[in-house]
């Protein structure tokens, strides 16, 4: 796959079946998307590509924070894995986001990228304010010389698969299942072996803590999750994933840490990717250590077996 990521290494090729969006977590509605414009894309004998933003349009037009699901690096992993010819990187700034729906089209699409025809969701919107909707890119595709397919929603459990659904499973309800069915794989978060305080080597479950690869990744509700931990060797390993503060022992940061099942070694300075396959329990604060590790043991045991029974 052909990766343009930023201005200086975006290329023409009016060849191009192309499709447009942020795809932040590649999703099944994504995915859906991406077949189609694949299937276009060999019949009309031009490179399957796909048209990305990063930043996050929202978190630059309206200056929100939008944890993503997908990094840049995760959304080109992905999509290579999907067997995608081109993926095209737009840096997203507030100059880009002041483009009028025409200009947008001519001057980024037309004479920037190049298509020869156009695959978009349902309720694609698209230049200054998301003024410019499916009825207006049919008219500039009728100037230009191209083609425009619109497909419609993709449900799953007659709900409507959306990346803003996928966050708020994940951030309020850390319904980790429910987000994995929608992504259509389990979610998952990379992250840096850092020195923590030892406190979980001393209780008899030592874990690995995490800086992320990137701080705008979405870490799931805190609470406790059974994973499954891929480390650099390839090998993979169960793993039982602490989010939260630790209030036990009257902690203020939010962590990230996982403790491997089954492992014995040094992983400092590692990297690490998790993927989340349940969710067990709510962050917790217990009267003593004594306690504290008795729920871990009945922890590690669910973990075990959800890890079994899903691997």
């Amino acid at each position: 796959m052909k990766r343009e990521i930023g201005w200086d290494e975006i290329t023409h090729d009016d060849r191009s079946v192309v499709t447009v969006g942020t795809f932040d977590g590649i999703h099944r509605g994504h995915q859906a998307i991406i077949e189609y414009l694949q299937q276009r894309a060999k019949e009309q004998s031009g490179p399957s590509t796909l048209v990305s933003f990063d930043p996050h349009p929202r978190s630059v037009v309206h200056e929100d924070e939008v944890p993503l699901l997908t990094t840049v690096t995760e959304r080109a992993q992905l999509l290579e894995e999907l067997g995608l010819d081109r993926f095209v990187v737009v840096p997203f700034s507030n100059d880009f986001a002041q483009l009028g729906p025409q200009e947008y089209v001519r001057q980024v699409l037309v004479e920037r990228i190049g298509l020869q025809e156009i695959t978009v969701g349902y309720d694609h919107r698209f230049g200054k304010n998301r003024t410019g909707d499916v009825e207006l890119l049919r008219k500039l595709g009728a100037e230009y010389g191209f083609a425009v397919d619109v497909i419609p929603p993709q449900e799953v459990d007659h709900d409507v698969v959306s990346s803003s659904a996928i966050r708020a499973l994940l951030r309020e309800k850390g319904a980790v299942q429910k987000a994995n069915e929608r992504l259509g794989r389990p979610y998952r978060l990379g992250g840096t072996v850092a020195r923590g305080d030892g406190r979980g080597r001393k209780l008899g479950y030592p874990t690995a803590n995490l800086v992320l690869e990137d701080p705008r990744k979405l870490v799931p509700k805190r609470g406790v999750y059974a994973t499954l931990v891929t480390l650099p060797s390839g090998h993979r390993r169960g793993g039982m994933m602490n989010i939260g503060r630790r209030p036990t022992f009257d902690g203020m940061d939010v962590t990230v840490e996982v403790h491997l099942l089954n492992f014995e070694g040094d992983l400092y300075g590692e990297q690490l990717s998790v993927q989340f396959l349940q969710r067990l329990r709510d962050e917790q604060k217990f009267e003593s250590g004594e306690a504290l590790v008795a729920q871990l043991s009945e922890d590690e045991q669910r973990c075990t077996a959800v890890v079994e029974a899903m691997t």
